[in-house]
């Protein structure tokens, strides 16, 4: 009798799969450069009696939330998550969509995405004195090389556990994509002939190689009684030396191997973080005037807004026959809001308060 009053429970729940959901907000896909989206939420809740949909919803929307402000924070900024209230998280969300729910053995599983209102998470985070980054995502040559300080040896490729390990620990979060080394006697030669002034080595002949603009050397210098990391991170050729020390890390433990490797990790995507620093604080007033003639100009105009991260928002002022007049918060300078447009084709004439698209 109860496993047939569970079945039947189980598809009055498939049959108002979205009727139950509609009791909080309408859900939909549609979502723009306005908002910050979170998908592939996993969520699985036992089938029991007392099964409430929307708590696992509700728990979905608070691993959303977490997911974002991992993504979009310093690590030291991530306590911020603790004590957000549920009600506040509900509150930052635009809109939600389930992309797919099941039930399997009696358990529920269902897969969220969901949609937050960037302006007011900036807002949220700004009341915390948290300046957000810009959630870009970004490929990084990777050139780990474990020098043993004992043996005066080097240990590269596929010698290099680290680099074995490396790309096996990924987390959703993560913003860098790490690309290998491929094994190279050639370049292996290189590095070992550099050995004796390898801190100061810049890798340049390795790194032409692989058409990428940024890269981060660890040297990982190892010894009996601890562990020195130098790492050499270059973007756009601005070139940072950061320097670690670790201790109580026995390399021939996978687990502390693994430890060292996810502190490494926070510390490189922390430094690409803070490098899309966004000054929320700032919020720069920008007039432009556009003509009116011509939708296609004046719809590429808007998409182009939209998808500028520095944009706080943007809307239309008035209209008259011959222009729409936009007012534009910006959250930087006036030089930097030109250096976006020109990049994305549009050139403005800024030799009055209203500015004029070309």
């Amino acid at each position: 009798m109860i496993i047939r009053f569970k079945k039947y429970l189980k598809n009055l729940y498939i049959f108002f799969v979205f009727l139950s959901l509609t009791l909080f907000f309408f859900s939909t896909d549609k979502t723009d450069a306005k908002s910050f989206s979170v998908d592939n939420i996993e969520i699985s809740k036992p089938f029991e009696i007392n099964f409430d949909k929307n708590k696992v919803i509700d728990k979905g929307f608070k691993k959303a939330f977490s997911e974002l402000i991992f993504t979009i924070t310093v690590s030291s900024d991530h306590k911020v998550i603790k004590n957000t209230k549920l009600n506040e998280i509900k509150g930052m969300i635009e809109s939600f969509s389930i992309k797919e729910e099941k039930f399997i053995d009696e358990v529920y599983y269902v897969n969220l995405g969901v949609s937050f209102n960037k302006k007011k998470i900036f807002k949220y985070l700004e009341n915390k004195n948290i300046f957000p980054s810009i959630p870009q995502r970004k490929k990084f040559l990777f050139i780990p090389i474990i020098i043993d300080e004992d043996k005066e040896n080097l240990l590269v490729f596929s010698e290099n556990e680290l680099s074995n390990e490396w790309n096996k620990s990924n987390k959703s979060h993560h913003l860098i994509d790490y690309v290998l080394p491929a094994e190279d006697l050639e370049d292996f030669n290189l590095i070992k002939k550099n050995y004796d002034l390898i801190e100061q080595y810049d890798f340049k002949e390795i790194i032409n190689k692989y058409n990428l603009n940024d890269s981060i050397i660890s040297l990982i210098f190892r010894n009996k009684k601890n562990i020195r990391i130098l790492s050499r991170i270059t973007v756009n050729d601005n070139v940072v030396l950061k320097n670690l020390s670790f201790s109580d890390i026995d390399f021939d433990n996978l687990e502390k191997r693994n430890e060292l490797i996810d502190n490494l990790k926070i510390i490189y995507e922390d430094y690409w973080k803070n490098f899309n620093k966004i000054n929320t604080s700032i919020k720069l007033p920008i007039y432009i005037k556009v003509k009116g003639d011509n939708n296609l100009k004046v719809s590429n105009f808007e998409k182009t807004l939209s998808n500028i991260n520095l944009i706080y928002d943007y809307f239309i002022l008035k209209f008259d026959k011959n222009f729409i007049f936009y007012q534009i918060i910006f959250n930087g300078t006036p030089n930097n809001f030109l250096k976006f447009m020109k990049k994305n084709n549009f050139n403005l004439n800024t030799q009055n308060k209203i500015w004029v698209l070309k």
